[in-house]
This record gives C-alpha cells, sequence and structure tokens, in this order.
C-alpha cells in the first residue's frame, strides 16, 4: 500500500476527463440550489408556474446569476459544470418535451440521429480521449512537428 495521497489532486485528476463532468461533494454542493430547483418539476402546479414565467420561478430560488441563465438557455453542459446533476435537469428538459435522448444529443453537438447511432455502435471510442492534458500536449508536439 501507497502512503497517502492528496485528495485535492486527487479531484483534481476528474477534471482531465474530456467531455466528462464528474459528480464530486464540490459539485454537489455547489449545485445545491440549482438541483433543487430542478427536483421541485416533479410537481405538476410548479411546472405549471415554471412554464408561465420561468424568470420569475428562477428568482424564487437562491441560484447563481450564471447558474440562472445557464437554466433560461437550456445550456445543459454549463449546467453541469455549475454543479447541476443529469438526472435532476432531466426534470427541465422533461418538462420542455424533450427526451433525455433528445435532450443529451444537443450536448454532444450530434443530431438525435446520429447521437443515437453512435450510441447503438458501442458510443464513443476511447482512443485518443483519456486526458485534457495529454490531448493539449499531444497537439502541441503535433504543431511542432509540422512546424520543421
Amino acid at each position: 500500500m501507497s502512503g497517502p495521497r492528496d485528495i485535492h489532486g486527487y479531484l483534481g485528476e476528474f477534471e482531465d476527463i474530456p467531455g466528462t463532468r464528474v459528480y464530486t461533494a464540490a459539485r454537489a454542493r455547489q449545485g445545491y440550489h440549482l438541483n433543487q430547483f430542478a427536483m421541485s418539476l416533479m410537481k405538476a402546479e410548479n411546472r405549471t408556474r415554471w412554464l408561465a414565467n420561468e424568470a420569475a420561478y428562477l428568482d424564487e430560488w437562491p441560484m447563481t446569476p450564471g447558474q440562472k441563465a445557464a437554466v433560461l438557455a437550456r445550456d445543459y453542459n454549463l449546467l453541469l459544470d455549475l454543479g447541476g446533476n443529469i438526472y435532476f435537469l432531466a426534470k427541465v428538459f422533461s418538462t420542455d418535451g424533450l427526451s433525455f435522448l433528445q435532450a443529451v444529443s444537443t450536448m454532444t453537438g450530434m443530431s438525435v440521429e446520429e447521437y443515437s447511432a453512435m450510441m447503438n455502435a458501442g458510443g464513443r471510442s476511447p482512443e485518443g480521449v483519456r486526458s485534457i492534458t495529454a490531448n493539449r500536449a499531444a497537439e502541441g508536439d503535433a504543431a511542432i512537428r509540422k512546424q520543421r
């Protein structure tokens, strides 16, 4: 067994996974009110109020201005960065009449058909998407080789 591990370094490694937001305790704390808002949409009366005036409904929640703007823009990737939990955010896109497949495809920049076909074929290849840091280094190395 190795010695004690630096927890901050360990958690920092989660931020180095391309295209993935690991839902950590820090993200849970950051997104607490955002996720509580999303869960409130489980009740029909809240969905009705939300659909009648989204901005006014959001003002009832102590979320950051960035979180509120991201909700209104339906920027799900940013919402994940701001502490949103995809399973809670599903209440938002369900209220909008979107399926999970439709909403998640918007997060990839793919059409529903493209995203569905990719997932049915086994998902994204893990090749070349293991580390943001390593990818940047490889891109830098490739640019240097190209200049030679």
